[in-house]
């Protein structure tokens, strides 16, 4: 793929690369027209080097439009390293990587995300003051899968609200695809909504915490079997790509509200989607509430003004929906054109010479 003739719409994609450590990294700045990029780090086994390059490009856009979302005067940025964060992670890769982020000098902010913890972040932090996600005993706000999930839960909230008349999960049945970080909050605040659970996840661990900690919830051995289920909502909180043309169809529930980033495996799923008559709550608006706590960190971390931001998911996520309907588009189109009229509107300001 040719850098310029792609036409990603990025500012800035850089390769970071230190032997000694083995560190591979890309970083990509989709925008900064709101403000610095903000996006997490992801340590994941690329099977390829393009592979890790797509994952970045569609991840650091997808902040930009969340970020918009959110209300944030953030930008949308991104990272991967690419490698076995259980083989390949140490002190030295970790402060290698910090110093290239140091480097772009607050263009770009990173946090967590698949394969990094608060922990990594602390280790970052010690070559970069541009990491925000860190440890409470190093002045963080910790763990922002909390207020992820809270965001999340308000989303379906929202859906549930136009799609049945009340923004209440009780006596319905979710689908959780994935009891890791994010899923395993959000079936708290779903049991404790009065909804049932059937969920799936490929992780032992995480089988064994539901068992024990909610033996209510219903598991299923895969994903296949979660969404053949007989459940109203489904929420993919695993990787992306959830939504595509082999899932849709056998679709059963009538909602979809979950944490995975990118689900829509390609442009057109959100089509066979409304044809089938199932909502579509877009991820990167309900999935905001970890981007908006560690954005909070950034000022000083208050939990409860964070939770309260969060909390607004329910109504970014009812105005995307009752616009899409007005416009009879998709919520996914509905919501890209609301970030993008944000970005373009507030982003000219910059222009404002001061």
């Amino acid at each position: 793929m040719g850098v310029f003739s792609a036409d990603t719409g990025h500012e800035q994609v850089v390769f970071c690369s230190d032997r000694a450590s083995g560190l591979k990294a890309i970083i990509g700045v989709y925008s900064t027209a709101l403000g610095p990029a903000l996006g997490g780090t992801r340590f994941y086994p690329y099977a390829s080097e393009e592979e890790a390059l797509h994952d970045v490009l569609e991840l650091s856009r997808g902040m930009a439009y969340k970020n918009a979302l959110a209300g944030l005067d953030l930008g949308g940025g991104k990272a991967v390293i690419w490698g076995d964060p259980v083989r390949d992670k140490s002190e030295a890769l970790l402060r290698a990587y910090g110093r290239f982020i140091q480097s772009l000098n607050g263009r770009y902010w990173t946090a967590c995300d698949v394969g990094t913890y608060v922990q990594d972040m602390d280790v970052v932090a010690r070559e970069t003051r541009f990491v925000t996600g860190r440890s409470v005993e190093n002045g963080g706000a910790g763990d922002s899968s909390i207020l992820t999930a809270w965001g999340v839960f308000q989303g379906m909230r929202a859906a549930a609200e136009h799609r049945w008349g009340t923004p209440s999960l009780k006596g319905r049945t979710v689908g959780i695809a994935g009891l890791g970080k994010v899923g395993k909050y959000l079936a708290g605040h779903l049991i404790e909504d009065g909804a049932a659970i059937v969920a799936t996840d490929p992780s032992e661990a995480a089988r064994s915490w539901a068992r024990a900690t909610y033996p209510e919830i219903t598991l299923v051995d895969d994903t296949l079997g979660l969404i053949a289920s007989d459940i109203d909502v489904y929420a993919p909180c695993a990787l992306g790509g959830a939504l595509n043309d082999d899932s849709v169809p056998v679709l059963r529930a009538r909602i979809v509200a979950g944490a995975a980033n990118n689900q829509l495996a390609h442009p057109g799923v959100e089509k066979l989607l409304a044809e089938r008559g199932i909502l579509y709550a877009p991820d990167y608006v309900v999935n905001a509430g970890g981007v908006i706590q560690v954005a909070d960190e950034i000022e000083g971390f208050n939990f409860d003004r964070a939770k309260l931001r969060a909390t607004k998911i329910y109504d970014t996520t009812r105005e995307i929906l009752q616009l899409a309907d007005v416009e009879g588009v998709s919520p996914a189109t509905a919501a890209d054109r609301l970030a993008e009229r944000r970005m373009a509107d507030v982003g000219r300001l910059r222009t404002i010479r001061v």
